[in-house]
């Protein structure tokens, strides 16, 4: 069994050497280290920090998590981020990934995200991106996707989705869900 999540939110971080420095906060049930002074928990918390970047959080799982590679949730909600970091997609058992309340702007970064082959829940909202027409472009990138922004993902949503991306598709990229890529700078 595994134990609750590592929790690092609410610390004020800016870096992950900062987060290092940290002790996970206690929950209601007790994170137990290993004899390596590991944890045994494929859940991470780093919300409400001021993170901008993920430089180092391989290293930051590595010290906190028995077995990082295992990471299968990760909150970096209400941080600073402005991209999606190609690490993330190297967290392969991702099956959670929280991302609300950033400062993410270019709809294309979600793209990077497709490689990831569980993850089934994702939360954007709070971030400019939400705002933009192919905002439902992320529930066609992401197929293994079940809930959005802390709501289920529909099969009318996932079938029109998947239109969009067809004509995207056939449209020889030149016109970018709706828009022409003139009009929206990518």
């Amino acid at each position: 069994m595994y134990s609750p999540p590592v929790d690092l939110s609410f610390r004020n971080l800016s870096t992950m050497t900062d987060a290092m420095a940290e002790i996970p906060r206690r929950g209601v049930r007790p994170l137990t280290p290993d004899s390596r002074g590991r944890y045994h928990s494929r859940a991470v918390r780093l919300n409400n920090n001021n993170i901008s970047d993920l430089t180092g959080v391989g290293f930051l799982l590595g010290h906190f998590l028995s077995r990082p590679s295992h990471l299968g949730w990760l909150d970096l909600s209400f941080n600073k981020l402005e991209r999606i970091d190609p690490v993330l997609c190297e967290m392969q058992e991702l099956r959670i990934l929280y991302l609300h309340g950033n400062s993410i702007w270019k709809l294309s970064e979600v793209d990077k995200l497709g490689r990831l082959p569980h993850l089934h829940t994702i939360t954007l909202h709070g971030n400019s991106i939400e705002s933009t027409s192919g905002y439902s472009r992320v529930i066609a990138v992401l197929p293994e996707l079940k809930a959005m922004d802390f709501s289920a993902v529909t099969k009318e949503e996932r079938v029109l989705s998947q239109i969009k991306k067809q004509h995207h598709n056939r449209s020889g990229n030149r016109v970018i869900w709706g828009f022409n890529k003139d009009d929206i700078g990518q």
